[in-house]
């Protein structure tokens, strides 16, 4: 197949491209270039797209053999990510850009215009699995290696872009590929993996946002969720997120002396609610733009949910509804933020997706 590997200038894209190649595919190399002004990009291991990840994927593709190119998709990274993220925030919800920019930009702008230059599908070095049955359905599932899996964040793929994604490290360990990295003379096999938000350049993502947002909310006040009291102002609600605990600088304890966590958010009025860990735990949600991976499932579903990247499995219900779903949390979750996308699993088979807009405590 002539396949597209999308190199970000890390280990696992480096040798997933290099496990592409030895799987005898036609294999071009491209670099996503997502910053308007790259000089504003940070340096170092902080995100996925620095300054010198171009040249690390660059240098490995070398290395490879392999044609490479630097795709131009800033404009609507910004658009379809950046705004995003800045406008969940300004409404009060907590959203996940990583999960955001798969659906929008590596798993369909990418992917589309792949398509539209002829190649058969993408190779990227996330870490998940992709079966195909007998009759072309394409399912996607963890990865072998659980402390890295990232089929949560795939969770928003249809089955159009399943049937052309390949995941070449779905069945290894990060260490492995790391040695295997090594031992191919891949320069980036001991680079360390990126975290944190990849357009910020700082990772200090309360004074980004406030940077952005101040015209939109310019504070307010904190209230104890129990009973009404206002313990203190804030000046943007964008630097809270529900289950937060460190930062609300109140100033006295509760009256039991135990923490208080962040409870709700109000955009509007810039509120925030607070109370004690009890009250986090959320038993049941309301989400929303669900996407089901392998087609929709019967009218209720039995299953487990991941509710945070990395996030422990909640045993669920799981009903579609007219534009989305509820869900009836078997085991109860604690700090569940709207937002936040809800990702639906049969043993280790992503069912689907949608985006939390309401909790049930």
């Amino acid at each position: 197949m002539r396949v597209i590997a999308a190199m970000s200038g890390g280990v696992d894209s480096a040798v997933a491209a290099a496990r592409a190649v030895d799987a005898g595919h036609e294999v071009t190399g491209i670099h996503l270039a997502l910053s308007r002004n790259p000089a504003s990009y940070r340096t170092g291991s902080r995100g996925c797209c620095s300054i010198e990840d171009s040249s690390d994927a660059r240098r490995a593709a070398d290395v490879l053999g392999i044609p490479f190119y630097v795709w131009d998709l800033s404009d609507q990274f910004h658009d379809e990510v950046v705004v995003d993220f800045m406008s969940e925030y300004a409404a009060g919800r907590t959203p996940n850009p990583c999960l955001r920019c798969n659906e929008k930009i590596k798993f369909a702008a990418v992917l589309d215009k792949a398509r539209a230059l002829g190649f058969d599908g993408v190779v990227t070095g996330h870490y998940a699995t992709v079966s195909t049955d007998s009759d072309g359905t394409a399912h996607l599932h963890r990865a072998l290696d659980s402390a890295k899996d990232q089929s949560y964040v795939l969770g928003v793929l249809t089955q159009e872009q399943l049937r052309h994604s390949i995941f070449p490290l779905g069945g290894s360990v990060k260490a492995d590929v790391r040695a295997e990295a090594a031992a191919r003379g891949l320069a980036v096999a001991a680079k360390p993996d990126s975290h944190d938000i990849c357009f910020i350049a700082d990772g200090d993502t309360g004074g980004w946002l406030s940077d952005k947002l101040a015209e939109v909310n310019r504070g307010g006040e904190i209230v104890d969720d129990a009973t009404g009291e206002v313990l203190g102002e804030h000046e943007g609600s964008w630097r809270f997120t529900v289950g937060q605990r460190k930062g609300l600088r109140l100033g006295r304890p509760a009256p039991d002396g135990k923490p208080r966590y962040v409870l709700d958010i109000e955009p509007v009025t810039g509120t925030v609610r607070v109370g004690g860990r009890q009250a986090l735990a959320v038993h049941g949600l309301r989400a929303i733009r669900p996407i089901w991976c392998a087609g929709e499932p019967p009218s209720a579903l039995s299953c487990t949910v991941q509710l945070r990247a990395h996030g422990e499995e909640h045993r669920a219900v799981v009903r579609p509804i007219e534009g989305g779903v509820e869900v009836d949390l078997l085991d109860p979750a604690s700090g569940i933020a709207p937002g936040q996308a809800v990702v639906m699993y049969a043993d280790t088979r992503v069912i689907g997706s949608a985006t939390i807009a309401e909790t049930r405590r």
